[in-house]
């Protein structure tokens, strides 16, 4: 028998069953669900220093378990010293075990480490279904050792839904766990 994250059998088993009774479905397969987590670094001093997008690599493989990609610049542009084709930044898609995982370890042991933690904005979503959430520092995680790091970065997480409405996305995050500022919807 294969591993089942917590979050996964968590959502079978009570968000489920919770969003059917609010919404009314017919079916536990109209349930939203959570496709996959986006991880997106932006590194803009990348173009004076080519080592941070190799830092970024290996922080970001500790803190999500899988090796990320580098994102390469599209267009020249002379003010900010950018060329076609340097890296700029890194990116990774996380899906079915690790986004669970992922989701569970944010929730449970990053977000509480965040100094003045008051719940994170329920404003950020994109109007199909899909939450960004902006994390300014990456030394929340654990993983990360405080000793090795040159430079303090952010990163952007999406949650792709399946949900059709921001309403539903919502209830979906809430249930899963992520805490919201306004949790009174």
């Amino acid at each position: 028998m294969s591993y089942i994250p917590r979050l996964a059998t968590y959502y079978k088993t009570h968000v489920v069953p919770a969003l059917m009774e609010k919404y009314n479905y017919s079916s536990p397969m109209e349930v939203p669900r959570l496709l996959k987590i986006c991880i997106n670094q932006g590194i803009g001093a990348a173009t004076q220093d080519k080592k941070l997008v190799d830092n970024s690599i290996s922080e970001l493989s500790i803190i999500t378990g899988q090796k990320p990609v580098p994102t390469y610049s599209k267009k020249a542009i002379s003010n900010f010293k950018l060329r076609e084709g340097m890296p700029i930044g890194v990116r990774v898609t996380l899906r079915a075990s690790r986004m669970y995982e992922f989701m569970d370890r944010l929730i449970t042991v990053a977000l509480p480490r965040v100094r003045d933690f008051r719940g994170i904005n329920d404003k950020s979503f994109d109007g199909r279904g899909n939450y960004t959430l902006g994390i300014t520092e990456q030394i929340i995680f654990p993983e990360i050792d405080l000793d090795k790091i040159n430079k303090i970065t952010g990163m952007d997480v999406t949650f792709v839904t399946t949900a059709k409405t921001d309403a539903e996305a919502f209830s979906l995050l809430k249930e899963l766990g992520l805490p919201f500022k306004n949790a009174n919807n």
